[in-house]
């Protein structure tokens, strides 16, 4: 069984908050979300984002849906980008996405993308080429449901700086498993397939297992059933990839991520119950975590 994951490892993970730093001293996250009909992963993204210690978060939307969000979106800044006919992001934005992301931090891709074929292609291109340090989530890991050859990377130089967060559902597409097998041996799947991708993979689910490709593992602690909730997996995009935009390496990022991610749902459980528990009530707890983690004696 992996080790588990503590407040003081966690602790020592977090990027420092110097006293005189500015916006532009922790990060600017790039966020690719959202499609007609899900636009809340978007927001959700975003505004874990936010509460997780970023400086700066854009958000790349389909051009339609630019200002139904804009009334959503009030920290978070607006990349309008070329749409398919049904609203989702198409593949012809990669140039201007390529032109946005040159000077930022981090980017998440995947949250409400749609399974669009110009959608997917798009999610396929940017998450072979990791460009910078990213989170593929949702429809960026099921847009390789089909091309699993894609996602072992060809070059030996190949960025490893990148997290993958598949429920099992997912991970059962991207490797051909079944979702029992997975489920049987998590610990297992997840460092096989890290060390065969090159990529943090953060499966998650009860106990959620974070691997990276030189074999390091472990499993997170917090959590509770109550997040077993539409767009909690959203917010865990979103609070990774703040981690990345401030620095953090991937593992850190994921592991400090999922583990805020799940403390956050253990307070907001407290308050609302696990049976009432929703997505926005893990981003109103975050402040709570992140108080929680932090006043752990050195």
């Amino acid at each position: 069984m992996p080790e588990l994951l503590s407040h003081e490892e966690i602790r020592m993970m977090l990027p420092p908050r110097p006293q005189d730093g500015h916006k532009g001293a922790f990060g600017h996250l790039f966020v690719l979300a959202g499609s007609r009909g899900f636009t809340g992963a978007a927001k959700l993204t975003c505004d874990a984002a936010m509460r997780s210690g970023v400086g700066l978060v854009t958000a790349g939307v389909p051009a339609p849906l630019a200002d139904a969000l804009a009334a959503a979106l009030v920290e978070p800044m607006l990349l309008p980008l070329p749409a398919t006919d049904t609203a989702t992001t198409a593949f012809e934005a990669l140039d201007a996405i390529q032109a946005f992301i040159q000077d930022k931090s981090a980017m998440v891709i995947g949250p409400g993308l749609s399974r669009h074929p110009s959608t997917m292609r798009l999610a396929r291109r940017l998450v072979q080429a990791r460009s910078l340090p990213l989170l593929a989530d949702a429809d960026a890991l099921n847009a390789f449901a089909a091309h699993r050859q894609r996602l072992t990377p060809r070059d030996a130089a190949a960025n490893e700086n990148a997290v993958f967060t598949p429920h099992p559902g997912e991970m059962a597409r991207l490797t051909g498993l079944t979702t029992k097998e997975i489920q049987q041996d998590r610990a297992g799947v997840a460092a096989k397939y890290a060390a065969l991708w090159r990529v943090v993979v953060a499966l998650k689910g009860a106990g959620t297992v974070i691997a990276a490709p030189d074999g390091r593992i472990r499993q997170c602690p917090t959590g509770n059933s109550g997040m077993a909730t539409g767009g909690s997996g959203d917010v865990l995009s979103g609070v990774i990839g703040a981690l990345l935009a401030q620095g953090l390496d991937a593992f850190n990022a994921a592991c400090a991520g999922v583990y805020a991610h799940g403390l956050a749902g253990d307070i907001a459980a407290r308050d609302k119950t696990e049976r009432a528990l929703i997505a926005r009530d893990i981003i109103d707890a975050l402040p709570q975590a992140w108080r929680d983690i932090e006043a752990t004696a050195p």
